[in-house]
């Protein structure tokens, strides 16, 4: 099955529109962690905003980090890895380079773990503690070829600020 972002009903294929729909979900992602400090809460609620308001995703959730592996966490899609070692795939990279990194085609990045072989694409965003540390990510992939851009790794950042604004 072949997808396209004209195939979703929330369209961001222009700038603007894409720069409008990240700017409802922090204040949507806003609302829905206010006066809540419970990570398994919001990084459930995180998880299902954006999987269900960015179009083209098969998946959305996070890792978190334990000793030297990321472990499963909250998300939305089909069922997933449960542990990925420090610098593995791409989420572990993301790890152990400290920042986002957009992938437009999975299958030319080494060493990727292909949880859901429909994957083609994928962008990861660092989450940071209190102290500055990396304690885990959140990860999003789509079956569709270069679907993440320095758009949407600068608006998942920005929704991950107001997620990390919660961490104990």
């Amino acid at each position: 099955m072949t997808f396209t972002l004209s195939d979703t009903a929330y369209g961001t294929d222009t700038p603007e529109a894409k720069l409008a729909m990240f700017d409802d979900l922090r204040s949507q992602l806003t609302g829905l962690v206010h006066g809540e400090s419970d990570l398994i809460a919001n990084t459930a609620n995180f998880s299902s905003l954006v999987f269900n308001s960015m179009p083209g995703l098969n998946w959305a959730g996070f890792y978190f980090l334990k000793g030297d592996e990321l472990v499963l966490g909250p998300f939305q899609g089909k069922p997933a890895c449960i542990r990925i070692k420090k610098g593995r795939g791409v989420c572990g990279a993301t790890v152990v380079e400290g920042k986002s990194i957009v992938v437009a085609d999975v299958h030319a990045f080494p060493g990727h773990i292909a949880c859901d072989v429909n994957s083609r694409s994928e962008l990861v965003v660092p989450v940071r503690g209190v102290d500055g540390a990396i304690v885990g990510v959140f990860d999003l992939d789509s079956p569709l070829p270069n679907r993440f851009d320095q758009t949407d790794a600068v608006g998942i950042e920005a929704l991950v600020k107001i997620l990390e604004a919660t961490l104990p």
